[in-house]
């Protein structure tokens, strides 16, 4: 009997020092693992369905959406101590018509534990003036002006009874890049503390945000479609994307 006491007195700190010691390597400097986002598209907290469903802006006027397109880009991590991660070639085109699209991943990321996350919504201003580019970022995806020189960041189309447009047509699309219709916006949110982005290299998290399609008619400007329902680039594309800017995207919670 004290003989078994013996050994396991030996084997206890060497089971503690193994399982501390994998702990550890986990978030060494040189590891690196992937993680996952999801993005949810709603309309002011219901599910985003495109062509039937009939929604409401902060005016109250009934609309439609039929396409609804979004880039996020140059995703940044930050942790506790200040120091922050780059993801490069992070480059995403959201489609709400394809549901795979809605969920991405992103890989080679140094292990460790994030508290912020940033990325721009829509393509950085290098990017418009670089020519015939492939993956999301191909003209391809309907999301490039070849007359204007520059991506569309958001796109949403649908229609409205309010919209004088032919068809009742509404058409936002937005985009541009030099001053003063810039409408390049970057969103960032503080991650709890209490349950950070852990980045392992025996697991794989999941940050699951919610993208309310709404957010791009209110916010510092409730929009009525009887006086704005057409936008390509311009002082109104500001509008727009100075609602989103704030109101498009929300942090739900992560899996870790």
């Amino acid at each position: 009997m004290k003989l078994s006491q013996y050994f396991l007195a030996l084997l206890c700190p060497i089971i503690l020092l193994s399982s501390c010691k994998k702990s550890a390597d986990e978030v060494t400097a040189d590891t690196k693992s992937s993680f996952s986002i999801e993005f949810e598209n709603q309309v002011n907290g219901s599910p985003l369905v495109l062509n039937t469903t009939t929604y409401k802006n902060a005016k109250g006027e009934d609309f439609k959406i039929n396409v609804f397109k979004y880039y996020v880009s140059n995703i940044k991590l930050s942790k506790a101590d200040g120091t922050t991660y780059l993801i490069p070639e992070s480059y995403f085109l959201i489609d709400a018509s394809k549901e795979e699209s809605t969920n991405i991943t992103l890989k080679d990321v140094p292990t460790g534990d994030y508290i912020k996350i940033e990325y721009t919504i829509g393509v950085d201003y290098a990017r418009n003036f670089a020519g015939a580019q492939t993956g999301a970022l191909d003209p391809i995806n309907g999301m490039f002006w070849t007359w204007n020189s520059g991506y569309i960041f958001v796109k949403l189309e649908g229609t409205s009874p309010q919209s004088p447009a032919t068809g009742n047509a509404l058409t936002f699309h937005i985009g541009g890049v030099t001053d003063p219709n810039n409408t390049i916006r970057t969103f960032s949110t503080e991650i709890n503390a209490a349950n950070p982005l852990r980045v392992r290299t025996d697991g794989k998290p999941n940050m699951h945000f919610k993208v309310n399609a709404a957010a791009l008619f209110t916010g510092k400007t409730d929009i009525s479609f009887s006086t704005l329902y057409l936008t390509m680039g311009g002082v109104n594309s500001v509008i727009v994307a100075n609602n989103y800017a704030n109101g498009l995207f929300r942090l739900d919670h992560i899996h870790n």
